[in-house]
């Protein structure tokens, strides 16, 4: 599971990095606001930790854009702030959860996982882009004027993801930390993976495709 923590102390961030690395977490830590929102643009995170008060961009500025910009991942504000004006405003722009210091690590993590766990719970069973449907239940993928194919499981997580974030450009570098975080494999994977889906597209005359953005990764979109 994959994280994204702004916080600009940087001893705190250290220390934060440290914690949720033994607790099985891959972490990506910017120190300021405006990093925070590139990272969240052109990354792809199970749950993000923002701080409010940060230099370039506050955090509850940088969760206006994102919102904004429809990205629904869970975020939780860390911050010295505990005014009850503070955290209703937090709350307000689509905050799931609000964490004051000093902070129990304990507490950190429990609230880290009860906003990981909603988002799955609130997650649907089914994708679509155009006449394509993903079943995440069966891994099937299908359209109304055929029978559907079965994905294997790194096919379907890369097109999960796809799916996930219509017309949004996946790096591959996100590819290989989500889906070959072991780092056993070469970055060449993801073409054939790509390859592959794209023949299981055209098998299904799917209205949609995969986009190549050339040095930058991957997007699905519906065809023009």
């Amino acid at each position: 599971m994959k994280l994204l923590l702004a916080e600009d102390e940087k001893e705190l961030s250290n220390a934060l990095v440290a914690i949720l690395k033994h607790s099985s977490y891959t972490v990506d830590a910017v120190y300021d606001g405006q990093d925070a929102l590139d990272y969240i643009l052109t990354s792809e995170y199970d749950g993000i930790i923002l701080d409010i008060m940060m230099p370039g961009m506050e955090g509850t500025e940088v969760l206006k854009e994102i919102r904004a910009k429809g990205i629904s991942t869970p975020v939780l504000f860390l911050t010295a702030k505990s005014e009850i004006d503070d955290r209703i405003k937090g709350l307000d722009l689509g905050a799931d959860d609000y964490l004051t210091k000093p902070f129990d690590m304990g507490e950190l993590l429990a609230r880290i996982r009860a906003m990981t766990r909603r988002k799955a719970d609130y997650a649907p069973n089914n994708l679509s882009c155009g006449n394509l449907s993903l079943d995440r239940a069966t891994y099937e993928l299908s359209t109304p004027e055929h029978e559907s194919i079965r994905l294997v499981g790194r096919e379907f997580q890369m097109l999960e993801m796809l799916m996930e974030n219509p017309g949004r450009v996946i790096s591959v570098d996100t590819f290989m930390d989500r889906i070959w975080s072991d780092g056993e494999a070469d970055v060449n994977v993801v073409w054939v993976y790509i390859s592959n889906i794209r023949k299981k597209l055209t098998l299904l005359e799917a209205n949609c495709e995969i986009k190549a953005s050339r040095g930058v990764g991957y997007s699905m979109i519906v065809k023009a």
